[in-house]
């Protein structure tokens, strides 16, 4: 016998369909959309809508489910991320994507997350940090529910001082860093892994300042200069490094400077060229121009044909792709599987197999100490940002040779 579909069977059938093929899983991008560190903000946000892109291009997850991306302003306050934070929770957001505020705001973040997590473990909600880089975040700090998906302050200081200690020329150095945990952080592990691998190296002098709110730097400039200084340990970024590049360039100051990650901020590379003098040396997962890694290669190619902007950030643009991996690694959108799922995942990105460690949730990935330099043909072959100064590879490092140990003991829900 035959079996007959009725209309109303029909119908049911139809809307549960058409539910299915228009379901999202949403994620929210909490960061800086506003005030001095507004570009960082929009530059990051459009690297995290290319990869939600790239993700939904391929059918999304699940065999279906597209990704769908809220953006907040955090205001790089940690009182109106924690509101952006509630807000994208009511929208329905069961996954942050964060980091460019500064370690003290994804911190507060991190926090309010695990404690709506405890209050609601059915929709309970995962913290992504693509670029907040406070190692206690992956130490004494860690979370079940807090993901890092960049090289911490140590991995990212072992590198440079395994740098620097095959460069006798830096003698003296002054650590100059915004004044709050991570701009600490990097000034603590700077004296201490830079010491440690040069001990002839002299400290002579230390200054920390107020986040975003110098307008000249030049006073700091002249404190620097009366000491005798070679080379700035600072992990300043956005605003703070390029108007520290401009004060010393007007005092004709030519400093080495030892960063984390201002290279790949806007306007960075254009305040170097205007300076003509010093040298900043950071370090990242790639920089435009570097030789053997044709897949980031290409993908900035299409970025920029697509966006009209600068690539400089794979590890946020594979962000939302590692999240793909872990959910259909978990084959479910309950994030208490995906969560579970990213622990020891190890993912093929264009920089090469990265894994999240799942000890304490830090991803390990390659890092490149490099420094914007001019444009010869050989080791830099491209200029950026409009002018003839790129990005000169000084040492590459794998995710496991800057491994660290690690504080955390990890809490998992049940």
């Amino acid at each position: 016998m035959k079996h007959l579909i009725t209309p109303v069977a029909l119908a049911v059938g139809l809307f549960a369909g058409s539910a299915h093929a228009q379901q999202t899983f949403k994620i929210a991008y909490i960061d800086p959309l506003s005030g001095p560190f507004a570009n960082v903000g929009e530059l990051m946000l459009s690297h995290v809508q290319y990869g939600v892109g790239e993700v939904n291009a391929k059918g999304g997850v699940l065999k279906g489910v597209k990704l769908e991306l809220l953006k907040f302003d955090s205001k790089l306050s940690a009182q109106e991320s924690q509101n952006a934070l509630q807000a994208a929770i009511d929208q329905g957001a069961r996954v942050i994507v964060t980091g460019g505020s500064g370690s003290s705001v994804v911190a507060a973040l991190v926090d309010a997350a695990s404690k709506y997590n405890e209050r609601n473990p059915d929709k309970a909600v995962i913290v992504l940090n693509h670029s907040s880089i406070d190692p206690d975040l992956t130490g004494k700090r860690c979370n079940f529910w807090h993901f890092q998906l960049e090289a911490n302050t140590a991995m990212k200081m072992k590198s440079l001082a395994n740098y620097i200690k095959k460069q006798p020329d830096i003698k003296n150095v002054y650590l100059l860093n915004q004044d709050y945990a991570h701009g600490r952080q990097w000034a603590r592990y700077g004296q201490e892994m830079v010491g440690l691998a040069r001990p002839d190296v002299k400290f002579v002098g230390q200054d920390f300042h107020a986040i975003g709110r110098v307008k000249d730097f030049s006073p700091y400039i002249s404190k620097i200069k009366a000491t005798g200084a070679d080379t700035i340990i600072t992990g300043n970024w956005g605003n703070d490094m390029t108007l520290l590049l401009k004060a010393a360039g007007d005092a004709g100051a030519n400093y080495r400077y030892f960063n984390h990650s201002a290279g790949a901020m806007p306007g960075t590379v254009l305040a170097v060229s205007q300076s003509k003098i010093g040298q900043l040396t950071w370090v990242a997962e790639w920089h435009p121009g570097e030789a053997g890694v044709p897949k980031v290669e290409a993908l900035a190619k299409a970025y920029k044909t697509k966006t009209g902007k600068d690539f400089l950030a794979p590890r946020i643009e594979f962000t939302p792709l590692f999240l793909a991996a872990a959910i259909n690694k978990a084959q479910s959108l309950d994030t208490h599987k995906i969560a579970s799922a990213m622990e020891d995942l190890t993912f093929d990105s264009v920089v090469g197999p990265v894994r999240m460690r799942g000890e304490d949730h830090q991803l390990l990935l390659p890092q490149v100490v490099n420094t914007i330099a001019p444009v010869d043909g050989k080791t830099v072959k491209v200029g950026w940002e409009g002018t003839n100064y790129g990005f000169r590879t000084d040492a590459v490092y794998s995710g496991n040779e800057l491994a660290q140990g690690t504080e955390c003991k990890m809490v998992r829900p049940l």
